[in-house]
């Protein structure tokens, strides 16, 4: 198929890993990938061509700077001309829209009947934020929610059952192994927790909770540069909250590291949480379950489905200090279970998460939405035809 990804209001980091994770796995199973982002910098070219297999178009629409998706909303309608246009010559056989402002400017889009494919990364927020959400939900050929829980909220939106596709995240299962370089630790249990976009993340509970885990130390990886750390705002507010504790001898800030180390600490871990209120991706999850390490996840969002109870990790209520306190001392002291649970993670996030499959389960709902990449196959067909009666011929 030709597929033209949109993902120019991006809701965060995990939207970034998705869709770029995602493109090239579609593009080694032989697919066209093209992506449209908006221009952030005036540095980056109007077309680029990924290392991994993917084009790159950046769309000028509006200042060539970050900007949150409140004032992404006044530049849907310039982004949604300029997508016309890019499709009335070379029109794709789907659209794949990543977050709501991409999915209204898809839907705004002069794409003459090409099925259009959404992924909300999350729903609700402000009243303009839903009201849109609705609107796309309804003018869209299909939706491809991230989790069982998120098909619950499409249809109190009003987006009926037969429209949707279930379609997780997924985790690179070759690079989160359980095998590889692990950080230094000392003696103490290691609980590792990480920082992600998502509000009310639970990581203030879980500094709390960690007076209750005797013998214990909490890594917390991610944020700003290491150097930086001291002045960040959420930093100090986790700061502050470990020393009400009495723990602030056992609670650490990695900082923002690269993804390789990222990798060596998560292998590092006795047991990765992660206790957010809500969460509508969970790449955290994943790439712990790769790495074999054991999973205690509030049973929310996409957690919900990617950590099993009892076979990967343990789920505990979302809010519930003292059940999340108890779940670890368990688990801490529990190293057969921890072993067990590492295996199940690691096999159930390669059989159901690696991003082939994920990549199989993306084309499946391009097919249901209509897709069928008959421009495409017609374009192989006539281009070895031509070869095999000695003429040269391209197929783009």
């Amino acid at each position: 198929m030709r597929i033209a990804m949109v993902s120019a209001g991006e809701s965060g980091a995990g939207q970034r890993v998705h869709v770029a994770e995602l493109s090239a796995a579609l593009a080694r199973r032989g697919h066209a990938v093209t992506v449209y982002t908006r221009q952030e910098s005036a540095l980056l070219p109007d077309r680029d061509r990924a290392e991994l297999g993917y084009d790159v178009v950046n769309v000028s629409a509006g200042p060539a700077v970050r900007i949150d998706e409140n004032e992404m909303i006044h530049q849907v309608g310039r982004l949604a001309d300029l997508l016309g246009r890019e499709w009335r010559d070379a029109p794709p056989d789907v659209v794949h829209a990543h977050g709501w402002t991409s999915g209204l400017a898809s839907v705004l889009a002069e794409h003459r009947g090409i099925p259009v494919v959404q992924t909300y990364y999350g729903l609700g927020g402000s009243v303009r934020r839903s009201l849109a959400e609705r609107i796309v939900g309804r003018e869209v050929t299909r939706v491809a929610a991230m989790s069982s829980n998120e098909v619950l909220a499409l249809l109190r939106t009003g987006v009926s059952r037969s429209r949707i596709s279930v379609v997780p995240t997924g985790v690179d299962v070759q690079m989160f192994t359980p095998w590889g370089r692990r950080a230094k630790r000392g003696t103490r249990s290691r609980i590792v927790a990480v920082r992600t976009a998502v509000p009310q993340s639970g990581l203030a509970d879980l500094v709390k909770v960690l007076s209750h885990v005797e013998d214990a130390e909490l890594l917390i990886i991610g944020g700003p540069a290491r150097r930086q750390i001291g002045q960040e705002p959420g930093t100090r507010r986790l700061r502050a909250f470990a020393a009400d504790a009495g723990v602030a001898d056992r609670v650490v800030f990695t900082g923002g590291v690269s993804r390789e180390r990222s990798v060596a600490l998560l292998r590092s871990a006795d047991v990765v949480v992660c206790a957010p209120r809500c969460e509508p991706v969970g790449h955290v999850s994943l790439e712990a379950m790769a790495c074999g390490v054991p999973v205690v996840a509030t049973a929310v969002g996409a957690l919900a489905d990617s950590v099993v109870d009892g076979v990967t990790g343990l789920h505990v209520p979302p809010g519930k200090p003292r059940l999340l306190a108890r779940a670890l001392c368990g688990l801490l002291g529990d190293d057969v279970r921890r072993q067990e649970f590492g295996a199940a993670g690691r096999d159930r996030a390669c059989a159901r998460y690696s991003w082939d499959r994920v990549a199989a389960d993306t084309v499946r709902a391009y097919e249901r939405a209509g897709a069928r990449g008959a421009g495409l196959l017609k374009r192989t067909k006539t281009s070895r035809q031509a070869d095999g009666a000695g003429r040269t011929s391209t197929v783009d």
